[in-house]
């Protein structure tokens, strides 16, 4: 059971940055009832917490806020450094050197026992099994996502056709050893996911313009929509 104090701290740190949270967002991640989170924020906002906002409408912290300095649990600890070393093989270039340089920030400002914990966390993703050219097209996708540039490549499907495309490619998406896109089809003319495992011959071009009904909330209704 989280001590209140933690717990209290914790929901100013869920507060910390954000514009908008609802008391049922808080109780579904703290796993408490939403009349809890509702005391909680009266009693933070007593103590002289400046959480602005109401029940039914949603809090956030004022942005005058001054709060401690960031700290972590063990579970915590144990969740970043079991992500970072997924991220580390599965994630290309730049997403492994964010990973490292964010948990060496990280563990920069750790006491030494936390920091301890941190880099003893038994969790390792081994990468020799991992194809050389996975982490090049993972990064490559990465920048044309940021930079909203077109991309083509040949594309080999799971009954075996052949085609050539070019996509306008919105979010990846991670399913565990396996990287997927969500895209605007030129081809098709509509929203597709493609495995990047058999995607071949990435290139980038061109910058694809912002247009209604083929940005990346376009294609999570349609993903949403589609039947199970």
């Amino acid at each position: 059971m989280t001590r209140r104090a933690d717990r209290l701290f914790q929901i100013a740190e869920l507060l910390r940055g954000r514009r908008l949270t609802t008391a049922q967002q808080l109780a579904e991640w703290l796993k408490i009832s939403p009349r809890t989170v509702y005391r909680d924020v009266r009693d933070l906002q007593l103590s002289g917490v400046p959480i602005e906002g109401e029940p039914g409408i949603g809090y956030r912290l004022a942005r005058t806020a001054s709060l401690p300095p960031l700290t972590f649990t063990a579970e915590e600890l144990a969740a970043l450094a079991a992500g970072a070393r997924m991220l580390e093989t599965w994630g290309g270039a730049s997403f492994a050197s964010g990973a490292r340089g964010a948990l060496a920030k990280i563990a920069s400002a750790m006491p030494a026992d936390k920091r301890a914990t941190l880099e003893r966390a038994p969790f390792f993703a081994p990468s020799f099994h991992v194809k050389g050219e996975f982490p090049e097209k993972v990064d490559a996708l990465h920048r044309a996502i940021d930079d909203h540039r077109v991309v083509s490549f040949a594309y080999v499907d799971r009954n075996k056709a052949a085609t050539e495309r070019r996509v306008w490619p919105l979010g990846l998406v991670y399913w565990g050893a396996r990287w997927t896109i969500g895209a605007w089809c030129e081809l098709r003319e509509g929203f597709r996911n493609f495995d990047v495992e058999r995607m071949r011959d990435v290139a980038l071009h061109e910058a694809f313009p912002d247009m209604e009904g083929r940005r990346l909330a376009d294609f999570m209704r349609h993903v949403r929509a589609k039947p199970r």
